[in-house]
């Protein structure tokens, strides 16, 4: 049994959105998320994806992106991203996966999961290219650290071993420093964080290693050449 993150499959099985066009490691990008799961994975493991899952603008445009991950071993923890437009209610999105009969995915979102005495908690974030003194902005930051929190809260009451967090977007880039989330990883004791939403040329000023007492660690696929990145046994 081991458990997995990967994030920012940006898949298209069921619309025109192909990632072909950005080249390099794009190229046929879905096939090597599949070889490669299937490569590492097993039934009995643990995959939390830290968004951006399906290009679908809806449950039903997602549906065979869906599909797809059910197909593939082990059971999956999905983030919400920047770009998951499909994604609904907790109530509506369960009962998505109830009447596809996909029975080995579920949500990270004002909730947590555990695996073993490790508890997986974490919310989708808000990006560092935001204003965060626009109203409009500082609404939804705020609800997203209520989100975490709750999360965090979660998993923190039942005294686990470790708590890992995971973000769809990153507190910290180049000189981008975002305090209260950071406070509060560093306040309910997480010491590992693992993040998304970073492609292309902004690669290069991602923030990972130790800092702020916290492992920071960048997973989206482009990245990590669509491999499942291993987090523990």
């Amino acid at each position: 049994m081991a458990l997995y993150t990967l994030a920012d499959l940006h898949l298209g099985t069921g619309v025109q959105k192909p990632m072909d066009i950005f080249g390099g490691r794009w190229q046929g990008h879905t096939d090597k998320i599949v070889q490669r799961w299937r490569a590492l994975v097993a039934p009995e493991d643990t995959v939390v994806l830290g968004g951006d899952i399906s290009w679908g603008i809806s449950l039903e445009q997602a549906r065979s992106d869906f599909a797809l991950i059910e197909s593939l071993p082990g059971k999956k923890i999905i983030l919400k991203g920047n770009h998951d437009l499909w994604w609904e209610t907790a109530a509506k999105m369960h009962r998505f996966l109830a009447e596809n009969g996909f029975t080995t995915m579920d949500f990270l979102h004002n909730n947590c999961f555990f695996y073993g005495r490790t508890a997986l908690c974490g919310t989708r974030g808000w990006p560092f290219e935001e204003d965060f003194a626009d109203p409009h902005n500082a609404k939804i930051f705020r609800r997203e650290l209520l989100r975490l929190e709750a999360s965090l809260k979660l998993g923190a009451a039942q005294q686990p071993e470790e708590i890992i967090c995971f973000l769809h977007y990153p507190p910290l880039f180049a000189h981008f420093h975002c305090g209260p989330v950071i406070e509060l990883l560093q306040r309910y004791g997480v010491r590992r964080c693992v993040y998304g939403h970073l492609h292309s040329d902004s690669l290069r000023w991602a923030v990972e290693g130790q800092h702020e007492g916290i492992e920071w660690r960048l997973v989206s696929g482009d990245h990590v050449d669509f491999t499942p990145v291993f987090l523990k046994k």
